[in-house]
C-alpha cells in the first residue's frame, strides 16, 4: 500500500516537474518568437491597418437603415403579440366572472378554448421571435458580406495584406498606431457604394 502510493507520489512529482519544464520552454519560445514578429511588423508596419467597428457601424448609413427596419419589425410584433395578449386576458377575465352561473360543461368548454388559445399565443409569440432572430441573422450576414468585400478591395487597392478590426471591450488587439486606422475612409467608401446601389 504505501509503495503504491509512493510510487503515485513520485509520479505526479515527475509529471509536475516535465510540465514546469515544458512551460518555461513555451515561455522561452514565446519570447523569442514574440521578438521575431515584432521585428517583422516594424519591416512591414504599414501593410497592416485596422477599422474601429464601433465607428463604423455607427457612421454606416446601411447598418443604420437595417437598424431602423429592423427596430420597426420588431416593434410592430410586440404591439401585435400585446394586443393578442389583451384580448385573452380580457377573455379570461370575462370567463371568471361567469363561471359560477355557468353549467358545468360549458365550463370545461369554455376553459379548454381558452388553454387551446393560450396554447396557440405561446406558439405565436415563440414563431414571431424566431421569425425576427432569424432575419437579423440573415441581414448581419449580409451586412458582414458587404464590409469584407468592400474591404477586399479597398484592401488591395492599397496594397495593405492585412486588415484588422477593433472593438472596445472585445478585440484581440491592445494597443495600434493611430496611424494604422483606416475607419474614416472606409466609412466615406462604404457609404459612397451604398448610395450607388440604392440608385
Amino acid at each position: 500500500m504505501k509503495r503504491s502510493t509512493l510510487k503515485l507520489s513520485s509520479i505526479a512529482t515527475a509529471v509536475a516537474l516535465v510540465s514546469v519544464m515544458a512551460s518555461c520552454q513555451n515561455k522561452e519560445n514565446t519570447s523569442t518568437t514574440a521578438k521575431k514578429s515584432e521585428s517583422a511588423t516594424v519591416t512591414s508596419a504599414e501593410k497592416i491597418v485596422y477599422v474601429n467597428s464601433d465607428s463604423l457601424l455607427t457612421k454606416y448609413q446601411y447598418f443604420k437603415d437595417l437598424k431602423t427596419k429592423l427596430d420597426a419589425k420588431s416593434k410592430t410584433a410586440q404591439s401585435d403579440l400585446a394586443s393578442k395578449q389583451q384580448a385573452f386576458q380580457r377573455e379570461v377575465a370575462q370567463y371568471q366572472q361567469q363561471q359560477n352561473t355557468l353549467p358545468a360543461d360549458q365550463r370545461a368548454s369554455t376553459e379548454e378554448r381558452l388553454a387551446r388559445k393560450q396554447q396557440e399565443l405561446q406558439a405565436y409569440s415563440q414563431n414571431a421571435g424566431a421569425a425576427l432572430q432569424n432575419e437579423q441573422a440573415t441581414e448581419q450576414e449580409k451586412l458582414y458580406d458587404k464590409v469584407a468585400e468592400y474591404l477586399k478591395t479597398y484592401a488591395k487597392s492599397k496594397g495593405f495584406k492585412m486588415v484588422l478590426t477593433y472593438s472596445k471591450g472585445n478585440s484581440a488587439i491592445l494597443f495600434a498606431d493611430e496611424t494604422l486606422d483606416v475607419t474614416s475612409e472606409v466609412i466615406v467608401g462604404l457609404n459612397e457604394a451604398y448610395k450607388t446601389d440604392k440608385k
